[in-house]
């Protein structure tokens, strides 16, 4: 059964969706729901509720789904995702591998070309990244 997506107005909603998508694992799913919200309204989106688990969905429905079709947009994903409350501390927390998955997915953006971002950009958001 498909999960039902929609843009979130707030972070109630935004959170029931998020936990819905990484529940069922349907990076399909979570793909659609990065597609429908707007990147800068990822860090009050999320709250204070941005985990190890739900940001490794996203990173992998962003290199499954999106950095193909729109590597503009999965960077803005990236920017504020970087902004969002508890992001040091999930980063902290990533095992190796899990920072792996991370990298590869700035080395495809690397690849991409896209005028939202500037290779200088991209450079300077893996650093935030630790990467």
């Amino acid at each position: 059964e498909k999960l039902p997506i929609s843009e979130a107005c707030n972070a109630y909603d935004f959170g029931q969706m998020v936990n819905a998508v990484n529940t069922t694992k349907d990076k399909a799913a979570c793909a659609e729901l990065l597609t429908v919200t707007e990147p800068k309204k990822l860090p009050a989106l999320m709250s204070n509720k941005l985990e190890g688990e739900i940001f490794l969905i996203f990173i992998q429905s962003m290199e499954y789904y999106l950095v193909g079709k729109d590597p503009g947009l999965v960077y803005q994903h990236l920017f504020y995702l970087s902004k969002a409350e508890r992001f040091k501390v999930v980063l902290a927390l990533l095992s190796k591998t899990e920072k792996e998955q991370v990298q590869h997915l700035f080395a495809v953006l690397a690849k991409k070309q896209s005028n939202q971002y500037s290779l200088e950009e991209l450079e300077s958001l893996k650093k935030v990244y630790e990467l």
